[in-house]
């Protein structure tokens, strides 16, 4: 998902977004310890979507917290 598809979503679908790429990421790393992961890039691109996730969402907090002070 790029970053303009996730600046769309709703802060709702943000929080499902960060759940679910959590969840995969638990997911990657059971898989990687039982020796059942094929494609070892994996587990640092779910790492980055989660870091643009919690970008996004930090930046409109502070666009919220911003608005208030002016």
């Amino acid at each position: 998902m790029r970053t303009v598809e996730i600046r769309a979503l709703s802060e709702e679908e943000l929080a499902k977004q960060l759940e679910a790429a959590y969840q995969q990421l638990q997911d990657l790393r059971f898989r990687l310890a039982t020796k059942q992961l094929v494609n070892h890039r994996e587990i640092p691109r779910v790492k980055r979507h989660i870091a643009r996730l919690k970008t996004i969402i930090r930046e409109r907090e502070l666009s919220i917290s911003d608005a208030g002070k002016a």
